[in-house]
């Protein structure tokens, strides 16, 4: 994970490994692994122990995932910097929006995917969603972004 530069937008880089099997017939990456390297990406940030939100792990629901291609993402392009950031906050939920670029495109390069998830957080004890915990919430406020020009 890398920080960003001061003029860059608010957003948590994540390299990601494309394997030789996540490429079609037609040589680029498939639409299915592409949301399997977009949940690889999340994990390190939302995920991983000692983060705020790292609950979620037992307790994320995803209720919505769009994904644009605007460019085509080949095997020579890894690893992919995968740019994620909080679109959307609510109660019980928020949205994740991301930019996929190939390796070592400046961010001033227009993303080749732009993608969203929708995560509702979930109480499995209780069968009900549940609210964001506060650390969880206040976690994710540092990474809203306020320019969504490029939401799918």
């Amino acid at each position: 994970m890398t920080d960003r530069e001061a003029d860059e937008p608010v957003g948590f880089h994540c390299p990601v490994e494309v394997r030789w099997s996540d490429m079609d017939a037609y040589q680029h990456i498939n639409h299915a692994r592409m949301v399997t390297l977009l949940e690889e990406a999340r994990i390190p940030w939302l995920m991983a122990d000692g983060v705020p939100t790292a609950t979620l792990r037992n307790s994320a629901v995803i209720t919505d995932l769009r994904v644009r291609y605007r460019g085509q993402l080949r095997h020579d392009d890894t690893p992919l910097d995968v740019v994620m950031w909080t679109q959307q906050l609510r109660a019980v939920d928020f949205t994740v929006g991301y930019e996929v670029r190939p390796h070592g495109a400046a961010m001033s390069t227009p993303p080749s995917i732009v993608a969203s998830t929708q995560i509702a957080v979930f109480d499995i004890a209780t069968q009900r969603l549940r609210r964001l915990a506060p650390a969880e919430r206040e976690y994710l406020q540092r990474w809203v972004r306020a320019d969504t020009t490029g939401r799918p």
